[in-house]
């Protein structure tokens, strides 16, 4: 009699074919919040356009959508993980350790990170990298020392801005946005102030250093948001001189109550995303256990109906709500059809 051995991903593969006469019939979705909204119209199309139920999405931020996309392969677990970042080694290693071990990767375009505030609040028109590290980071250059943050107002650093308190509502670390937030802006910042050099120079190692510039002051004049861009909002409708941290389509979709600030004299817009002029920008994804593709109805049609050109094209509703297109849209199109994993 011989021995057969299967692997976590083998036998879950089997487990899953066999139980396919009673799948749930739902593509099941979660993640981030600010693919969300473009899922969620994704998702109402195709509901209305195809002989497939309508799929389940929800939010929940980048790191939870992939957490839940890593517990493994079968109808009990989620079939795609909205994602504002790239999903990070750590993360395929716990997918690939519980089983998930081929997976989609489809960008599906880009999003601008902006900072917003009341619409008849203080006039905060134009940011700089520095003016947010300076304003939010627990150590800062006052004439050629690196010292502790003695800032309490705008104006303090940069008589440009306005002489209101410092108050900003910042996406917390579970979320993608965070993570461009702190490398395009906060680190920039702390280069380009000389604080990161005065690091080094102190004996900090390199890496420290840069660990270091990402740090916020924690006397409650920089507030991590757990939530969504709406309880930001909330924040920001409760606090006149407040600064959010949005996603470029949950600000146009509030303009009514939020006015924007340039960043590095570039106004955030769908075509200063597009060319690249806008400094703080991301590209958007989500993934798909492709275990689940023939076995789940609708999941390959659903990801080849979020990229077609009717749905994430320049012309598309996507875009219409914000999405900035991708330029590879076509070869992201060719590579869900294909069905081609991660390497």
């Amino acid at each position: 009699m011989s021995a057969m051995k299967l692997t976590a991903s083998a036998l879950a593969i089997v487990t899953l074919s066999a139980a396919a006469a009673t799948a749930r019939d739902q593509v099941q979705i979660a993640g981030s919040s600010t693919v969300l909204p473009y899922a969620s119209i994704v998702a109402e199309a195709f509901g209305e356009n195809f002989d497939f139920p309508t799929p389940v999405v929800e939010s929940g931020g980048s790191s939870a959508g992939l957490k839940k996309f890593c517990d493994g392969v079968g109808e009990n677990t989620i079939d795609i993980a909205n994602a504002s970042r790239k999903i990070r080694d750590k993360e395929i290693k716990a997918c690939a350790e519980a089983g998930v071990t081929d997976i989609i990767e489809v960008r599906i375009g880009y999003d601008g990170i902006v900072f917003a505030s009341q619409l008849d609040g203080p006039a905060f028109n134009a940011f700089t990298p520095s003016d947010i590290f300076n304003a939010l980071a627990p150590k800062v250059m006052v004439d050629g020392a690196l010292v502790d943050n003695p800032y309490t107002k705008w104006s303090q650093f940069n008589a440009d801005l306005p002489d209101a308190e410092i108050m900003a509502f910042i996406p917390g670390t579970k979320h993608g946005t965070r993570e461009v937030f702190e490398e395009k802006v906060v680190a920039a910042g702390c280069e380009a102030t000389g604080a990161m050099e005065a690091m080094i120079a102190g004996g900090m190692s390199e890496d420290d250093a840069e660990d270091a510039c990402l740090e916020v002051r924690s006397d409650g004049r920089a507030v991590d948001i757990d939530g969504d861009y709406t309880e930001t909002l909330a924040r920001i409708d409760a606090t006149a001189n407040g600064i959010g941290v949005f996603g470029l389509a949950f600000y146009e979709n509030n303009t009514d109550k939020l006015k924007v600030a340039t960043m590095s004299g570039v106004a955030p817009s769908t075509e200063t995303i597009a060319s690249g002029e806008y400094p703080v920008s991301r590209p958007l994804f989500f993934y798909v256990k492709k275990a689940h593709i023939g076995v789940i109805p609708g999941l390959k049609e659903y990801a080849e109906f979020f990229v077609s050109d009717d749905m994430a094209g320049p012309d598309g509703p996507l875009a219409a709500y914000g999405l900035v297109s991708d330029p590879e849209l076509a070869a992201t199109q060719a590579a869900v059809a294909a069905e081609e994993t991660m390497q």
